[in-house]
Order: structure tokens, then C-alpha cells, then sequence
């Protein structure tokens, strides 16, 4: 790979979020944007989804559609957009308006697109010296009193006369597309489809001769009246077939007079059900009596007599094979129908427009509407360019130097909205596919991974939410809240998964006390419920021993002495046991104490703070380490971003994107409320005056104790004393 050449534009740099960019002053650093060193861009690639931007600009940006955008793309419209532009400066200013003056003339693309706004301006009826991204928004309007609009595409507006007009009109009615102008019309492939049909028409239908139609005009309505009845006939020939191979299933294949008893109210009304029975009643010679049939039948079999003008009033089974062979052309000639797509216009309007032949009239409007392309092209252009104008320098600050998310007055791209939870706000929320904690931990942030949905809207997303301040001890997984995007719309948001990082040092602090808390408070409620199962399990037991027969009264008593010498023993044991630990607590006491004594206050201030150092450091000096390198760039390449530098958030900046609630200081005016609050103060005066009456006295003791100058022997021998065990064991035989 040749190696880039050294680059020479005077480029100024400044430090944003812990590394030092380029920064974008002027439309001349956005023209030369091809000489900055790659290994200077913030970001390599981005996303074209997830993002809260101007959609047509990225799909501008991103020329080969593969939904990223790339620095080569990204060079490549700074290039295009620079050059047909006389002063590239207006780029700063983020206008929606572009004056047709400020289009580069000696630019060959610049001087067409200026005259393709000049067009826009006039097909709108407007008189104005500039265009706006308003004006470009509607296609429609733009086109709509045009003939030709160069995308292939003729409408009945395109003709000069109305025959053409009228025959456009008729072809879009069976096939069309949709024309810039917003009216539907047709293309060269559908024109040219339209006539394929017609001819394959008009030859189908030359190809019924009367051999075809054996009941002439009356053919399709008899075919109709022998269809209708094909299925009953066969059903009934096959009952007749039925008796004369087995007399005694003639009770099985009768009609069947229980259905018919069982049907309750107007026989008139109940067709349906008596149509289910057999069309005659079954002979055993197999032919049908015309003037016997089943009522509910009678009107069709009627009807096919006429049409297919059968003059006997009984048929056989052949004869009926006979009636439906005569329509054997006729079905054939409808199983190779073609040009069905125009049939119903009828053969006539075929003809016709056959015989008028405008095909090649039709085919010419078609190419002057293509000869158009490059002007209307050209006119979506000028939408490219307004829209590029608006935006682009605003996709820099994202992309080349990530300005924007430092900046308090904006917001990026990639902050979709804000987020309520727990008695706070957060305004750094990334739209996302998915929880990624795995790669999203290495930026040492606190991330709660919400699923967002809105039933109003119908729509439903994931986001990845950064805390940076406050507690998070009331937070876990499955806990709601709302998030409201940046269009103020709002939606549920549920917790799905924790990437869980210090917040702060202060939470860091508290966080070994916390835990410690929640391990006693844990060990507490899982002995509780141990405790609990064994009562009940204890109290069952009696409640099965209550039910059983007694045992016999020496066996009895001899195992409850048994019982009972074993119980003394272990309980003695116990309070020896006990005994001994509470003369070295005392001992420990005395010296902890009389250690204290000696100490002076600020002395003691220290040994406290060390105490607490010790429990608190470590995790204090983690959060401390992991707070200065929070790093926004993982949690953007987890997400399909291409992140080229760091994007630290420190603590300062942390709380600008984190909102705690701040509550004003309350009045108490409920006199219960007062009442309560009382109670809670004396309560706790006496707490503290209970403390401090302790340590009092135990200074005090110590001091006596000083005084009287007591040696250590005679108090070890005194602890020594205490810790003897007060319960003699008993003597046991044996």
C-alpha cells in the first residue's frame, strides 16, 4: 500500500473528551477533509439506522446503499458538495434556504443544478430568487403540470390528443406504475404487454366457430345448468348401482324418512337440509324419472332440460355421459383462453384498438419522457444539496470530531431521547439491537439495557441508557420506566440487562457497608425461613407422633433418662463454652479501652478515619481509576460503530448527563405527621444519650482502675475466674 503523503493543509486541533481532534472551522477544512490523516478521524464508520439525523442526508452519505458510512463517503460528498458551492462558509451556517447565486457556475454540475432549481422555482409558480428545502419536499408538486418528467413513465397528460389520452387511460387500467407526477400511467414493458394480450384475445376468440358452441349463444349458461348438476347425477346413478348389486342396501341409499321427520317448523324453509338427500329415489334399473325428483333439485334439473333441450322425461346413465361429452370442445377451447387480462374490455374494444394500431405513437411519448431523466434528475439534485446544506456540518461535529456530545447546547446523533428511572433522568441513551454487556463492560460505565415500546405509535426498539450519578441500589432487572424520544413521543421502558460499573466515588465508599447489609440481611432471611420450615416440619411430626400408639411405660422411661443425661452434659458444655468467650471479650474490652483512654481526641479522629480507610479504600481507589477512564467508545462499537479515539466522560462532565431529582425542604403541617416526627426525635435523643452514658462509664471504670493500679495479674486472674464454668457436670454410668 503506498504510503499517504505528508499532509500540509493547516489543520487546528483541539482536545475533546480526553483526546486531541481536528477541529472543523471553515468550508475550506470541510473541502480539504481528503488530506486529513485517517488515523485522526474520531469515527471510522457509523451506522445508517438507530440514528436521530436527517434520513435523506445519510442515505445521501451513503453512496453505495449498504447501510454504513465509511470516510471514503464521507470525503467523497464533502468533495462533490464543496465544489459546486461558490463559498462553502454557508455550509457552518446550517440554512434550509440556498440562494441561486451562491451556486458555482464555473463548476459544470454546479451551473445545472442552478439551472434545475430555476425549473423547480417556475413549475411551482414562484418568483424568488432563492430555493428552500420546502420547495423540494413534494415531487408532486413539482411535476405535476409537466408532460414529461424523464422517469420513463406516461401519463394521460403526456398525449396531445385525446384518442392517445383516452387509450393511456384504458392501458393503466390494467397494468400501471406510479408517475413522479403522483398520477398513475404506464411504461414501455406494460404498453407493450398490453398489446400481447390484446392479439392473443382476439385470436382466442377467433378460434370459437360454432363446433365450440353446440348450444350456440346458450352454450356457457347450459355448461353452467350440466355443472350444477354433475356431481348429484353421479351420486344417484351410483345409489341405483348400489340396489342392483345388493337389494339390501336399498334402506342405506333411500331417501332417508327419520332426517326428513326430524326437521322441525316449515318444510319450505328447510331446502337446504332436504337438498342433502339423494336427487331420486334409487331404481334398480338406473334410470332417472325427470318428474320425480327431489323438490329441492326440481328447479335445476328444469333449467338444464330447457338449455340443453332434452325432450325425454327420463335419462340413463349414458345418456347423461352423452349430454356431457357435447361440451368437450367447448371446455377445451375455455382451458386455452389467453389475453385473459384484457377480456374484460370485451372483444369489441379489443378489435379496435388493434386496428388503430398506436403503438409507435405511444412508444415515442415514452422516449420523450426518458430524454427528460437528466433534468429530473438533476431537480432531485437540488433536494440532495438542500438537504447536504442543512446538515452535513453537523455530521462532521459527529463523525470527524464528536463535538456535538461535548457541547451542552446540542445533542448527538446517537442520543435517541431521555430516561425516567428511579428519581432521575439520562439523556445518554443509544438506540441498539441487542444488549451487548460483554463488550459494552470495557467502558467502565454503569448501562441499563431498556426494551422501549409504544402501543400508541406501533413501534418498539432497545436502547442502552448511561448512568453517571446517583445510587443504583433500587435498580435490577425487570424494573420499568419511561423513556421519551427526541420528538417527545413516550414509551415503556423495561430493564432487560445490567452492565453494572461504579457511578461514583461516594457510592464506592458505601459500597462495602451495603454489601456487608445485604450478606447479614440475606443470612437473616435465610434463617428465618429455615427456621420457619423446621417448625412446621417439627410441628407435623408432633402432630403424626399425637396419632400413634403409646410405647410401653419402662421402655419409656428408661430412654427419657437416656435422653436427659445426654441433653445436661451438652448444655454444660455449652455454658462452659460460653463462659470462656465472654472473659477474653471482656479482656478485649478492658485493653481496647484503656487504649482509647489513652489516646487524645484527634488521635482517636485518626484511628477512625484509618478504620474506615482500610474497609472503604480499595473499592474507593477501583471506582476512582475506572471513573477516569469511562469510555463512550465501546458502548458505540458494540452497537456498529467504528470508534477511532477515545471518548472519556469524566465525573463533571457524568453529571451533565444525569439529572437527580432535587426535592425542596418540607414544612411538616399534618399534625399526625408531627406527631410522628417528635417520636423520631426523642427516640433518637435517647439513643444518643444512652451511647454517650456508656462510654462515660466506661472511662470512668478505667480511670478507677488506673487509680487503684490493679495489677495485670489480678485482673487476668479475675477474667480467669469469670471465664470457669458455673455448671458442674454430672456423673454418668456406664
Amino acid at each position: 500500500m503506498k504510503k499517504p503523503a505528508k499532509n500540509t493543509y493547516p489543520w487546528a486541533f483541539a482536545s475533546v473528551g480526553g483526546s486531541v481532534r481536528v477541529k472543523i472551522r471553515s468550508g475550506e477544512d470541510i473541502r480539504h477533509l481528503g488530506e486529513l490523516d485517517r488515523k485522526m478521524w474520531t469515527v471510522l464508520s457509523c451506522p445508517v439506522n438507530n440514528l436521530e439525523f436527517d434520513e435523506k442526508c445519510l442515505k445521501f452519505i451513503d453512496v453505495d446503499n449498504d447501510g454504513k458510512i465509511r470516510v471514503d463517503e464521507v470525503i467523497a460528498t464533502a468533495g462533490w458538495l464543496t465544489g459546486i458551492l461558490k463559498n462553502p462558509d454557508i455550509l457552518l451556517e446550517e440554512k434550509d434556504a440556498l440562494q441561486l447565486e451562491d451556486f458555482n457556475e464555473e463548476n459544470p454540475v454546479g451551473a445545472r443544478l442552478q439551472a434545475s432549481a430555476r425549473q423547480i422555482l417556475n413549475n411551482l409558480g414562484l418568483k424568488k430568487d432563492a430555493i428552500s428545502l420546502e420547495d423540494t419536499a413534494d415531487n408532486v408538486r413539482i411535476f405535476a403540470g409537466t408532460r414529461f418528467n424523464g422517469d420513463g413513465i406516461i401519463t394521460p397528460a403526456s398525449a396531445a390528443d385525446e384518442p392517445t389520452a383516452k387509450l393511456i387511460e384504458t392501458i393503466a387500467g390494467i397494468a400501471s406504475a406510479m408517475d413522479r407526477s403522483g398520477v398513475p400511467g404506464i411504461t414501455a414493458e406494460q404498453m407493450e404487454a398490453f398489446y400481447a394480450a390484446c392479439a392473443d384475445f382476439a385470436e382466442w376468440q377467433k378460434a370459437c366457430t360454432k363446433e365450440v358452441l353446440p348450444f350456440g349463444d346458450k352454450t356457457p349458461e347450459a355448461l353452467s345448468a350440466v355443472k350444477a348438476l354433475e356431481e348429484k347425477m353421479a351420486d344417484y346413478f351410483m345409489r341405483c348401482k348400489l340396489i342392483s348389486f345388493d337389494a339390501a342396501t336399498a334402506p342405506a341409499v333411500d331417501v332417508s324418512v327419520e332426517k326428513i321427520a326430524a326437521i322441525e317448523g316449515n318444510l319450505a324453509s328447510a331446502s337446504g337440509e332436504i337438498a342433502l338427500q339423494p336427487l331420486a329415489k334409487p331404481v334398480v334399473d338406473g334410470v332417472l324419472s325427470l318428474n320425480s325428483v327431489n323438490p329441492a333439485w326440481k328447479g335445476a334439473v328444469d333449467a338444464m332440460v330447457e338449455l340443453v333441450g332434452w325432450k325425454k322425461d327420463r335419462i340413463t346413465e349414458g345418456e347423461w355421459a352423452d349430454v356431457l361429452a357435447q361440451f368437450a370442445p367447448y371446455t377445451a377451447w375455455l382451458d386455452g383462453k389467453k389475453g385473459a387480462e384484457v377480456e374484460t374490455l370485451g372483444i369489441e374494444a379489443v378489435s379496435a384498438i388493434l386496428k388503430e394500431d398506436k403503438k409507435a405513437a405511444l412508444l415515442e411519448l415514452i422516449e420523450k419522457d426518458k430524454a427528460e431523466e437528466a433534468n429530473a434528475l438533476s431537480i432531485e439534485e437540488v433536494d440532495k444539496v438542500l438537504h447536504l446544506q442543512k446538515n452535513f456540518f453537523r455530521f462532521l461535529n459527529n463523525y470527524v470530531v464528536l463535538a456535538d456530545f461535548y457541547d451542552p447546547r446540542q445533542k448527538a446523533m446517537f442520543q435517541a431521547g431521555r430516561l425516567y428511572i428511579d428519581q432521575r433522568s439520562t439523556d445518554l441513551c443509544v438506540k441498539v439491537d441487542g444488549p451487548s454487556p460483554e463488550i459494552s463492560s470495557l467502558s467502565g460505565m454503569y448501562i441499563l439495557y431498556c426494551a422501549c415500546t409504544s402501543e400508541k405509535l406501533g413501534k418498539s426498539f432497545n436502547i442502552a441508557a448511561v448512568l453517571t450519578d446517583g445510587d443504583v441500589d433500587g435498580l435490577r432487572e425487570g424494573k420499568n420506566a419511561v423513556f421519551y424520544d427526541r420528538d417527545g413521543n413516550d414509551y415503556t421502558a423495561k430493564v432487560i440487562a445490567i452492565v453494572d460499573n461504579p457511578i461514583s466515588v461516594r457510592q464506592a465508599f458505601w459500597s462495602p457497608y451495603k454489601k456487608v447489609a445485604r450478606m447479614i440481611n440475606d443470612k437473616i432471611d435465610k434463617s428465618a425461613a429455615e427456621k420457619n420450615e423446621k417448625s412446621l416440619t417439627d410441628l407435623a411430626t408432633k402432630a403424626d407422633t399425637a396419632t400413634s400408639t403409646k410405647l410401653e411405660g419402662d421402655g419409656k422411661e428408661a430412654a427419657k433418662a437416656a435422653t436427659s443425661s445426654f441433653d445436661i452434659a451438652k448444655f454444660a458444655g455449652i455454658f462452659a463454652a460460653i463462659g470462656m468467650a465472654i472473659g477474653f471479650i471482656g479482656q478485649f474490652l478492658v485493653a481496647v479501652v484503656r487504649g482509647v483512654v489513652t489516646l487524645k481526641f484527634w488521635q482517636l479522629l485518626l484511628v477512625i478515619a484509618g478504620i474506615l480507610l482500610l474497609i472503604s479504600g480499595p473499592s474507593m481507589f477501583i471506582a476512582w481509576r475506572k471513573l477516569r477512564r469511562r469510555d463512550l467508545g465501546p458502548v458505540l462499537n458494540a452497537n456498529g460503530w467504528a470508534i477511532n479515539a477515545k471518548s472519556l466522560v469524566n465525573v463533571k462532565f457524568g453529571k451533565t448527563l444525569t439529572s437527580l431529582a432535587s426535592f425542596p425542604r418540607l414544612t411538616v403541617v399534618d399534625p399526625a405527621a408531627r406527631k410522628r416526627a417528635f417520636w423520631k426525635w426523642f427516640c433518637g435523643i435517647v439513643v444518643c444519650l444512652a451511647v454517650a452514658g456508656g462510654v462515660y462509664w466506661a472511662i470512668r471504670s478505667c480511670k478507677l482502675c488506673k487509680k487503684q493500679e490493679a495489677p495485670v495479674e489480678q485482673v487476668e486472674e479475675v477474667v480467669e475466674a469469670a471465664a470457669e464454668p458455673a455448671v458442674e457436670l454430672p456423673e454418668t454410668e456406664e
